[in-house]
């Protein structure tokens, strides 16, 4: 993998760039759909190529080693033939899911064993293991193994989970170093910057990924509870640390605001359940401002769903997008992932083109209230 950065802007840390892998280039900024077990809920190929205009997909480790299982992505010959996406793909190492199964999991020096959600059974997640796991699934960028305290952690605690992710992450990188690729093209391998809200663990996270000399790093464990501007000083800390020549990615973040706000703060990459999932339960972001398609105020709105027209989907009215939530048709929940995504990757191709013409933080100033109007 490389990255060039293209420009920047004057008046803010936010960039513009280019990622190259085997399976294509992204231009970043950059927003990823979340595919977790191999597809983007509710969303055709065609309709993520064509009208989202997607140029890289996420696939969850944890949830794909559940289910399909790793043989069966081998034998399909690895994940882009199994889904049918030649595109590329990153995969997370599932350490937030397992973050997520506080009640029934088990950590150790040597890795986090858990149970099941599907059926209960018990498994074990080692920082060998996953990288083995990931180079099985053979996404283009996959992530280390680590803790994600939760955003109200005790500095005792996150401290000793950042220790834990360190070490993890030497574990890994060595496991990265002494395997190889299984489908004929490379794999690059991001390190995770935790620390929870402490700027002193975020700092000393960042310095320790900083020395090992990755092509790219990720920013974790943020957006899980803790106030925006909390997150905001955080990714500040971190990225007057990391390497100016890689790309920062920022997991799992988030509204279009925060996007936009890390845009400024010189984040490139960015994935978010938000656009698919908040979508099928009603809420559209738009360039006026966030819709709960389900309230009675849009049941005789005949105006597009946006009137900016992101998607081709923006031909339906609100009140057409309502009645199909109120009737419980399908349709409506796909109508809404469809431009609720089309809505992300036009804000964040945007941003690039504010950006390259210089104006980036004007614009910025000028769309936010918008973004965060609730209509």
């Amino acid at each position: 993998m490389k990255f060039q950065k293209i420009c920047s802007d004057s008046r803010t840390q936010a960039r513009k760039g280019q990622i190259i892998t085997a399976h294509g280039t992204i231009d970043t900024p950059v927003f990823m759909p979340v595919g977790t077990a191999g597809t983007v809920k509710g969303v055709f190929h065609r309709e993520l190529e064509e009208d989202i205009q997607a140029q890289i997909i996420l696939g969850n480790t944890y949830h794909l080693y559940l289910r399909p299982g790793v043989e069966v992505i081998r034998r399909a010959g690895g994940l882009h033939r199994f889904v049918s996406w030649n595109k590329p793909i990153l995969t997370d190492s599932g350490g937030f899911q397992v973050f997520s199964l506080a009640a029934s999991r088990k950590l150790t020096a040597e890795g986090c064993t858990f149970r099941s959600h599907i059926d209960g059974s018990k498994h074990f997640f080692s920082p060998e293991n996953v990288i083995d796991i990931q180079r099985t699934i053979g996404a283009d960028i996959i992530m280390a193994f680590d803790e994600c305290p939760a955003g109200d952690s005790d500095y005792q605690y996150a401290a000793r989970s950042l220790t834990l992710t360190q070490q993890w992450l030497e574990r890994c990188s060595k496991q990265f170093a002494e395997t190889e690729p299984q489908y004929g093209y490379e794999q690059t391998l991001f390190p995770i910057v935790q620390g929870c809200v402490y700027p002193e663990l975020r700092r000393r996270a960042a310095e320790h990924v900083a020395a090992m000399n990755f092509d790219g790093y990720a920013i974790g464990g943020l957006s899980v509870g803790e106030p925006a501007e909390v997150m905001y000083e955080m990714i500040e800390t971190v990225n007057n640390i990391l390497p100016d020549n890689c790309p920062r990615y920022l997991m799992g973040v988030g509204t279009p605001v925060n996007l936009i706000e890390g845009i400024a703060r010189g984040i490139d990459m960015f994935d978010c359940v938000m656009p698919t999932r908040n979508g099928r339960n009603g809420m559209i972001f738009t360039s006026e401002g966030v819709i709960n398609i389900r309230n009675k105020k849009w049941e005789r709105d005949f105006e597009p769903i946006d009137p900016a027209g992101v998607s081709f989907v923006d031909r339906y009215s609100k009140a057409y997008l309502r009645h199909l939530f109120v009737s419980g048709e399908m349709l409506g929940a796909q109508i809404a992932s469809i431009h609720n995504l089309a809505f992300y990757l036009r804000l964040v191709r945007q941003a690039a083109t504010m950006i390259e013409n210089g104006n980036f933080d004007q614009w910025r100033q000028t769309i936010i209230p918008k973004l965060g109007n609730r209509l």
